[in-house]
């Protein structure tokens, strides 16, 4: 690291989990953001923050107003442009050292085909059931760790799964790909503003847990938050031998 970026960091330094070994892992760490509404508005600005050297920005959809009450990375100046180039501007600002990758289309077999071989960490933004599997099986077959993340009304939920580790369940051991499961969104549905905020902080710091090597991510459990009566719980999840997507891994 330069002088510039040892100030920079010099809070992450402090801390004996991260030192300068786990800084540099952080610098040329490349982290793939699918979603840039309110989950990936509150990931991606901590990432960039904290020095992750490559950013990439997987979404298909353009700012709206109705965004501006949760997605903190757009403001009225990006109604009408994408999710990704606004984000990309965002994240610039907060850090200009580091790379942003903005990629505006809807995330696809092929394309998470050629993105995952140089990514080291998954964060899953979206916000519908087929898109979460079909990004839990990328990453199961190229091995590269998810953070997951959701949020509606006032619910949020949190997982990390990480089939490097053989006892690691994947997606699709807790939410079986065959059940059909009612897709619901906030824009019918609703969603408290500081939520999406909070799982989507919770998952920048699961994933550089994750680029670092330190503490405990949430590998095997799942975080439930309930903003109505601030209470956080926690349940097992477990490998199934028979899941689809991951059983004979």
């Amino acid at each position: 690291m330069n002088d510039e970026q040892l100030l920079r960091y010099s809070r992450h330094l402090l801390l004996e989990e991260i030192d300068v070994l786990g800084q540099e892992k952080i610098l040329a760490s490349h982290v793939l953001i699918i979603g840039a509404g309110g989950l990936g508005c509150g990931a991606a600005p901590y990432l960039a923050a904290a020095g992750v050297g490559q950013i990439t920005l997987v979404d298909h959809d353009k700012v709206e107003l109705t965004n501006l009450q949760r997605q903190i990375m757009h403001t009225m100046h990006s109604i009408g442009k994408s999710k990704v180039e606004s984000g990309k501007q965002f994240l610039q600002q907060v850090n200009p050292t580091i790379q942003i990758n903005p990629i505006e289309t809807k995330v696809s077999v092929a394309l998470l085909d050629k993105l995952l071989q140089g990514v080291d960490v998954v964060l899953d933004c979206t916000d519908s059931f087929s898109t979460r599997h079909l990004i839990n099986a990328s990453c199961v077959k190229h091995k590269i760790p998810l953070v997951s993340g959701s949020a509606l009304r006032f619910d949020g939920q949190l997982s990390v799964f990480d089939t490097r580790n053989l006892a690691s369940p994947c997606y699709a051991c807790i939410f079986s790909p065959d059940e059909k499961f009612e897709e619901v969104s906030c824009a019918s549905m609703g969603i408290f503003s500081p939520l999406v905020g909070i799982i989507g902080a919770m998952q920048a710091a699961q994933a550089l847990q994750l680029l670092i090597g330190f503490g405990e991510p949430l590998v095997g459990r799942m975080l439930l938050w309930n903003a109505l009566n601030t209470q956080i719980d926690q349940i097992r999840v477990t490998r199934n031998s028979d899941c689809p997507v991951c059983g004979n891994t």
